[in-house]
Formats: structure tokens, sequence, C-alpha cells
């Protein structure tokens, strides 16, 4: 079966990215298809895509040897649009009509992986609810605003360094993959994105730890200017909070290393 062009696609679907659901179609099929070679190896893996749209990233991981592809798409339009992929790869493809704030990536077979360009406005919500889900996945190969990128990758005692770093480098390795211009979008937002991987680290935390994780980083970075024995007030007795784990109270949140953090969602959680 030959496949219409991705632009007729949008064409005859009438699928004009709406701001509204935060879309911009990657419709370069070579960049497509390097994104999914840098989700890395594919035989047997269940494959998650959130926001698919027309189908770009979608034509390219069916390109490849993945077992099954499940696309979650909000948008009726893209829905009509990926039935068309559904049929032309049967077995391989199933588009679930969803949002994919409430999709439980567990739900898929192991081993998992998430393929996707993210909705820029729910890109972040997306992505905390499943690094709390990180220990049944094997990856993530996920794009964001750059900016967004820059925050999940930044280091200790810089700009971009707060809650998101140290949540995701708690779960994962993250590793900035890919820069791409606004340009290489339909229509072209007015930033830069970057793609981002992610490897979960092995051990599960579990979710009451991660609560209390959730907690830590809320209150220190909540209150980013104000010293930790003043920003962790909220938590109860900051100062002995501090003192077990070995941390002085005149620190900001943003020295922290994310070990640091850990010892004191650790502590948190055994006073509670």
């Amino acid at each position: 079966m030959t496949l219409a062009s991705l632009r007729d696609t949008i064409a005859r679907h009438g699928l004009d990215a709406r701001k509204s659901l935060g879309q911009h179609f990657l419709l370069d099929e070579a960049l497509c298809g390097r994104i999914a070679r840098l989700a890395g190896a594919m035989a047997g893996r269940h494959v998650l895509e959130v926001g698919p749209g027309p189908g770009g990233l979608t034509r390219a991981l069916l390109a490849g040897e993945a077992a099954h592809i499940t696309a979650v798409e909000l948008d009726r339009r893209a829905v009509a649009a990926l039935a068309e992929l559904e049929a032309a790869f049967p077995g391989r493809l199933s588009v679930v009509e969803a949002d994919a704030l409430k999709f439980d990536a567990l739900a898929l077979p192991a081993p998992r992986k998430i393929v996707a360009n993210l909705p820029y406005n729910v890109a972040s919500v997306l992505l905390i609810g499943w690094l709390r889900q990180a220990a049944g996945l094997e990856g993530m190969t996920l794009m964001f605003q750059q900016e967004v990128a820059e925050r999940i990758c930044a280091a200790p005692d810089t700009d971009p360094y707060g809650r998101l770093a140290v949540l995701a480098q708690w779960r994962c390795r993250c590793d900035m993959l890919l820069t791409l211009p606004p340009g290489a979008f339909t229509p072209p937002p007015k930033v830069y994105s970057a793609v981002v991987g992610f490897t979960p680290h092995p051990e599960d935390p579990g979710e009451a730890l991660f609560r209390c994780m959730e907690r830590v980083t809320a209150a220190a970075f909540g209150q980013r200017r104000k010293m930790l024995r003043g920003a962790l007030k909220a938590l109860g007795e900051a100062e002995a909070l501090l003192a077990g784990c070995g941390i002085a109270g005149e620190r900001r949140a943003e020295t922290l290393t994310v070990a640091e953090f850990d010892r004191l969602a650790r502590a948190l959680l055994t006073r509670e």
C-alpha cells in the first residue's frame, strides 16, 4: 500500500496545527527517522507515542523493528488520518483516541519504550507522570521546547537547575540528543526544540518516596531565593531534617546535588 504524503494527509483531513493542543508537526522524514533511531534498539519493544498528529514520527517508528506501536491522540482529525496508517500496518499500530494524561503507559506489554514529540502545553506534566512509572519503562525519547530540555538536563548551581532536573535525574540518566530549529516544524514554533533521552535507573524508589521527593523539591525550589532552613519550614522541623542529612541550613536549593535531595526525601519518609 502506497501512503499519501504527510502534507497530502494534512490537507485531506483538515489537520491544521492548533495552538490550543500545543501542536507543531514535524514533517521532515529524515528528521523523524533520526529521532526514531535515537530511541535505540526496538526489536520486540512495545512503543507508546503521544500526540502523533499526522504520523510523521509514527511512520518512522513503523519502518523500524518495534513489535507494536500504540499512538495516543486527542485530536479526532488526527485519529482519522492515523487510521490509514493503522490499516497499512495491521497488527503493528493501534491508534487510541484519548487524553495522554489519563493513559497508563504500563498498560502496554513489556519491554516498553516511549517515543514522542510532546505537545508543548502538557510536556512537563506528562514527563513527571512517566518518571513515577520509570521502573516499568526501558527508556524514553522525548521532544520538548529547548528551554524545558535544558531544565531537565541541568547541573546543580546553574540557572536552569530546578525541580524538574532533580526529579528527572533522580529517576533517569538524562541525555540531550538533538536540537531542532523552529523551521523544522509546521507551523514553526517561536522557540528551538530538543530531544532528550531518558534511561531509567535500576532502583525503584516506590510511590511513597516519590511523593516525598516531590514535596521536598516543591518546597525547596518554591522559594529558591531563601536559605533551605526557611524554604523547608513547610515540611516541619526543617533544621533537624537538614542536620540529620548533613546539609547546612544556609545553603540554597540550587546548590544541592540530586543525591542530597535523595537524602532529604528518604529522611522525610522515615519521619512520617
